[in-house]
């Protein structure tokens, strides 16, 4: 069974816990789209862990972990965190890159520093090159994983790219020479050779075996290329469409889709953000949430739980199930904001508009009743407070899908089951 885990919000929603959880029962863990400017993190029996790249999957021995030919790669980046989970004895053998993935080079870094620079709105991009190495691959100038097994070729088509890079943008001189980049990429090629290969007789002998495949992705819906607010957005595709051109699989394959949103709203980097709170239950969600980014360590904004995003999400990613995450969170709140709907100009909305619309968009609360009860030792629905149970499913009924899972701490056994 093929199973996605889509984040419903802008990213940073806890699909890392929830693919860990996953994780357990899946044989196959594969990143579909991304790079490493964003990170998941996961509590575990190994410790405290904040992934970038490596799939979630990669703390049960029984699970192979892809990184798809959607995802771009930063080769040191990824060694750094392949030693890191080493270090703590996590074995990690059983990554595969796919070679169709492509490379982030460190020439991409500098022209993601440069390019911000010379916005006159930034963007709020982490500087991790994910958007140039984007704009390579687009324009025919990227280079791929694959071609690291042939050495010479590989010179080749670096010194190509490079100077093509400098024809276009001759300012990243200043910044390193093609022997930086050299040096750079010869130290990553031996250790990441080995976890090179084709991807696509992996994952079809896995569909034809009834194999459980789950496929995450990066940031979320409100992010997304297309379908987010543009340009405050990533420069691929998260949701749940951009899963069979970065995975390699056919669209009909995909039969369950879990959307991963908080109890709450966040959001780190530009762009509207309209259920933002700059008053003290805004503060209380960032301090009771630990909400910086596991990234850039930059401090999310939060804001109340909005509906008209995750009711957007529910048609455009096919969400079968919820997972709620970080209900704890809200508890020791007298009262509870949802955003039902927007309003512009007088006119109501329950979907999300363009993003100049969404700048001037006024968010229409219905408060809730909270509960002071710690939940985070809860094991079953039942045991939640009657309003968390209430709150539960006012949810359900105004996104119209069913919350299967409720997070009640970082923890792995703090994860409710709601059957049925």
């Amino acid at each position: 069974m093929m199973h996605a885990v889509i984040g419903a919000q802008y990213g940073d929603e806890g699909k890392g816990k929830m693919v860990d959880y996953l994780a357990e029962q899946a044989d196959i863990v594969v990143r579909y789209q991304g790079g490493g400017n964003a990170g998941h993190t996961i509590v575990n029996e190994h410790g405290n862990f904040a992934l970038h790249l490596v799939p979630s999957g990669i703390f049960h021995k029984h699970t192979i972990c892809v990184l798809g030919a959607g995802t771009v790669v930063h080769p040191g980046q990824l060694m750094n965190e392949l030693a890191t989970l080493e270090a703590a004895n996590i074995d990690t053998s059983s990554l595969v890159i796919s070679e169709r993935a492509h490379m982030v080079l460190p020439y991409h870094i500098w022209q993601d520093k440069w390019e911000e620079e010379q916005r006159a709105k930034k963007v709020g991009t982490t500087l991790q090159g994910i958007g140039p190495a984007y704009q390579d691959k687009v324009g025919r100038f990227g280079l791929q994983f694959g071609e690291l097994r042939q050495l010479d070729r590989f010179e080749q088509r670096l010194r190509q790219a490079w100077e093509n890079k400098l024809n276009r943008i001759p300012q990243l001189s200043a910044y390193g020479q093609f022997d930086d980049l050299w040096n750079e990429l010869i130290a990553a090629r031996e250790r990441l050779l080995p976890y090179i290969q084709d991807t696509t007789p992996l994952l079809y002998k896995a569909e034809q075996e009834g194999r459980h495949v789950l496929l995450e992705g990066q940031l979320g819906i409100m992010r997304d290329l297309d379908w987010g607010v543009y340009p405050f957005v990533t420069s691929s595709s998260p949701i749940a469409g951009g899963i069979p051109a970065g995975a390699g699989i056919p669209p009909t394959a995909l039969k369950r889709v879990t959307g991963i949103t908080k109890a709450y709203t966040t959001a780190v980097g530009e762009g509207p953000f309209p259920t933002e709170l700059h008053d003290e239950y805004g503060r209380y969600l960032q301090e009771h949430g630990h909400e910086y980014g596991a990234t850039t360590g930059r401090p999310r904004a939060c804001g109340w739980l909005d509906i008209p995003t995750l009711r957007y999400g529910a048609w455009i990613n096919g969400y079968t199930e919820l997972a709620l995450m970080k209900m704890d969170v809200l508890s020791g709140l007298k009262e509870i904001g949802v955003c039902q709907t927007y309003r512009v100009n007088g006119e109501r909305h329950e979907w999300p508009l363009q993003t100049y619309q969404m700048e001037q968009v006024e968010p229409e609360y219905t408060m809730l009743p909270g509960w002071d009860e710690d939940i985070s030792g809860c094991k079953s629905f039942d045991e939640l407070p009657a309003n968390a149970q209430a709150f539960v499913r006012q949810i359900e009924a105004w996104v119209g899908v069913p919350v299967r899972f409720v997070s009640v701490g970082p923890g792995r056994d703090q994860t409710i089951i709601r059957e049925g």
